[in-house]
């Protein structure tokens, strides 16, 4: 049957921060989600994070955003009491009990399903891109990962997460669904964790690929990158530009190498095999997307982008106080630092 894709207004934004709510004593994961929720916080990101660290303040908690926490243990967590988190561990068992990982969601709204798809298909190339810069998880329980992102490792153990089945058409994206719905694989579009997906109830395509990222300033960017990047893929698409997702072994293989290396990561251009440095491919890309940004009126956001480069990433960042210190819970200080700052630490 028909799966109906409420359209929104072109190119609008949503953004999703999953943010590590940590004890101000232990700087370990603290459970204090209901009690923040009580509160009522707004809706709005940068008026948000300033009420919820006034709320934490009082309740002897502090908040980060990166894709995993150092060395917190999911063992130990107590998950949110929601009946859909029951149901997830109840019908995951273990795999759901994982997933104390931390992410940045994108919505981009899309005015049909058709563009939908077509905007969706367009984006694929450019994951490896947004991973690489969000990446921000190389520890884990207390371990040295040897991974820029652990995070999106622990989503592939997921039947429904990590890389996304590919599509040429919505009608196609709705066979599949209706299949998926009739087997009891899935109960609604919530339970496809991709990395990029279409969500029809919101009438958007929702970006799933990146870590949480340490600070609003470098989030902000990110979503500059992507406002960008779609606008790009839009006028394009308009003037007749049809987009293929690209080879499920390339889409995979780029994602392992943007998860393993960051954006030292040589990427798989086309099928013949040809590579290039992300970070080479990232920097031609801004380049070309800065008359973009003027128009969009967000110049200074995507050249972030540049400094971010520059500067360091989230998982070098990390990389660069345990190197120094020795020591996971400096790691996480350093993490809440970069959150209450705004902006990186190391940063000139």
């Amino acid at each position: 049957m028909p799966l109906l894709f409420h359209g929104s207004e072109a190119m609008t934004l949503g953004v999703e921060l999953e943010l590590q709510i940590i004890d101000s004593k232990t700087k370990d994961l603290a459970p204090g989600s209901p009690k923040i929720f009580e509160k009522e916080v707004r809706r709005d990101m940068e008026k948000q994070i300033g009420t919820i660290e006034e709320i934490g303040k009082d309740l002897g908690f502090e908040f980060a955003s990166a894709g995993s926490h150092p060395f917190a243990r999911y063992s130990d967590r107590i998950p949110y009491p929601a009946e859909r988190y029951t149901y997830l561990i109840d019908r995951n068992k273990w795999m759901a009990r994982r997933l104390m990982i931390f992410g940045v969601h994108v919505h981009v709204g899309m005015p049909d399903a058709h563009h939908a798809m077509a905007m969706n298909n367009a984006m694929m190339p450019y994951l490896p891109h947004l991973l690489a810069l969000s990446a921000s998880s190389p520890y884990w329980q207390g371990k040295e990962t040897g991974l820029a992102s652990s995070r999106v490792t622990i989503f592939e153990a997921l039947p429904t997460g990590g890389h996304p089945c590919t599509f040429q058409t919505w009608n196609e994206f709705e066979t599949f669904y209706d299949s998926m719905i009739a087997s009891k694989s899935i109960t609604s579009i919530k339970d496809i964790w991709w990395d990029i997906r279409p969500h029809p109830d919101l009438g958007t395509v929702e970006i799933r690929v990146c870590d949480g990222l340490a600070t609003l300033r470098e989030t902000v960017a990110l979503v500059a990158l992507v406002q960008c990047l779609y606008s790009w893929f839009d006028r394009r698409f308009r003037e007749g530009e049809r987009f293929s997702p690209p080879s499920y072994w390339i889409l995979r293989e780029n994602k392992w190498k943007a998860s393993r290396y960051g954006v030292e990561a040589e990427i798989i251009l086309d099928s013949t095999g040809k590579t290039n440095l992300l970070r080479n491919e990232l920097e031609t890309l801004i380049q070309k997307l800065e008359p973009i940004s003027e128009s969009l009126g967000c110049p200074e956001e995507l050249s972030d982008i540049s400094r971010m480069l520059h500067y360091g990433l989230g998982y070098e960042r990390q990389q660069r106080v345990y190197d120094k210190e020795g020591t996971f819970l400096a790691v996480t200080e350093s993490i809440v630092q970069e959150f209450k700052r705004r902006e990186p630490l190391f940063w000139e």
